[in-house]
């Protein structure tokens, strides 16, 4: 099988953690841009340089295609760029030339504009840092009331009111488009009301798909590649509170993971026929968050690894793993034969749609790869337990050294759990403590 990939910009979760994940089957030819041509926090992708691979591609089965990069140079560009509908239209129409010469089912992808409920303006327009907090209530009211008041300056409003109509109708064109194999319209940051949620109900009356999630969805579109379904059975170890809401997400757990199994072209069912047992690691009051000091309460029973093939997926904290938990889980010895997976990657669609990718394409290998799939949980273990859960609390600037002396003892606990060798590097790939990457 050939797949080509273009991401939503250069982090590893976007760049390299596909490439990891394709490479657990060495059958398959995989085809990504050059890292550089990719947009970050401060840059845009180079769409020319990206309309030129396209071009180039050779015949493959499958396209996964952020179309946010090419758009509007990436995701955080998309919220930013200052070009007209008329400017961005001209462009995507391009790409549907491009994609229209190619034999390829094409799978794709737009997001939603995002309103973050905060004063960051790290990934927003630069008012953001001052308004922030209230554009995100004035758009909560204004979608639940039809009507709202706020003191925000009318020109930062109209702005911002401008760039989200530009970004919805250019989501509304590509529901013309006959090309796509999948169309999928992502929202993340949710809450009960706002105008992301309203625009989403507008494209879903349109006849269009839309999930809840964002970083994920390109690897739940690499699993949906592969046409073969796996049946999966979701245990939650909290039952009694799967009907709870996790953080950035606006469905519950339990809906968010049938979501993630269903968008990956798998399929839900029960223990006895399942081929691989998927283990939540939920949260009983609410989903707690490190990073932000909210906590919740700890996992505290055992956990006996079954004798069947299992993945885990710890959602009781965002962006972090559950100590507890994975210290109860390093007590079983961890084998090849059943072990699908771990993730712990930010929210929870992230968690699962990464997770449920690396499973699918460790179960249907044609020449498996054991070497990267052990790469794969090594990368997800220091990342989001590691660091996530416990050295980013004790770091106060993107310091490498720092960094790299307190992942040790985790690499060392690792090395005798997967019982194998390994050396890591690390480095701040946007300048900042929110992501890491990690090259095994």
């Amino acid at each position: 099988m050939k797949i080509a990939f273009l991401p939503i910009d250069n982090r590893p979760v976007c760049y390299t953690l596909p490439k990891i994940i394709l490479g657990i089957d060495k059958s398959i030819e995989f085809y990504l841009p050059k890292r550089e041509l990719l947009g970050d926090l401060t840059k845009s992708a180079n769409i020319e340089g990206l309309f030129e691979w396209l071009n180039n591609l050779p015949k493959v089965d499958a396209i996964i295609l952020s179309l946010d990069t090419i758009a509007y140079g990436g995701l955080i560009p998309s919220r930013r760029c200052p070009e007209t509908f008329e400017q961005i239209l001209k462009r995507i129409e391009y790409l549907k030339e491009i994609l229209l010469k190619k034999d390829a089912e094409i799978y794709a992808f737009s997001s939603i504009m995002r309103i973050s409920n905060n004063n960051y303006n790290d990934e927003e327009k630069i008012y953001w840092k001052d308004f922030g907090e209230k554009i995100f209530k004035y758009s909560y009211e204004l979608h639940k009331n039809g009507y709202a008041r706020t003191n925000v300056p009318e020109e930062i409003i109209q702005d911002y009111l401008k760039t989200r109509k530009r970004n919805f109708e250019i989501n509304k064109k590509y529901l013309e488009w006959d090309i796509f194999k999948t169309l999928v319209f992502t929202k993340d940051d949710c809450a009960q009301y706002g105008l992301n949620v309203k625009e989403a109900k507008d494209l879903e009356t349109l006849g269009g798909f839309t999930k809840t999630g964002a970083d994920e969805i390109p690897l739940s579109l690499l699993s949906r590649a592969i046409h073969k379904p796996i049946k999966i059975c979701p245990i939650f170890l909290e039952p009694d509170y799967k009907d709870l809401i996790s953080n950035y997400e606006d469905v519950s757990i339990e809906k968010s993971v049938i979501g993630q199994i269903e968008l990956a072209g798998c399929m839900v069912s029960d223990k006895k026929d399942a081929d691989i047992l998927l283990y939540v690691n939920n949260f009983i009051d609410k989903q707690g968050e490190l990073v932000m000091k909210r906590g919740t309460k700890m996992f505290e029973r055992n956990f006996v690894t079954p004798d069947k093939p299992y993945m885990i997926a710890d959602v009781r904290f965002a962006n972090g793993a559950d100590n507890n938990f994975v210290n109860e889980l390093f007590k079983n010895k961890i084998e090849d034969k059943n072990f699908y997976g771990f993730s712990a990657w930010n929210t929870s669609a992230n968690t699962l749609g990464s997770l449920i990718c690396g499973a699918k394409y460790k179960f249907f290998s044609q020449k498996y790869n054991i070497d990267n799939f052990k790469k794969l949980q090594i990368t997800r273990f220091l990342d989001d337990w590691a660091y996530q859960a416990n050295v980013r609390q004790t770091l106060t600037n993107t310091d490498i050294l720092q960094l790299t002396a307190e992942m040790k003892p985790f690499e060392k606990k690792l090395k005798e759990l997967l019982n194998v060798d390994f050396e890591a590097q690390y480095s701040f790939p946007w300048n900042r403590l929110f992501e890491v990457e990690v090259r095994v």
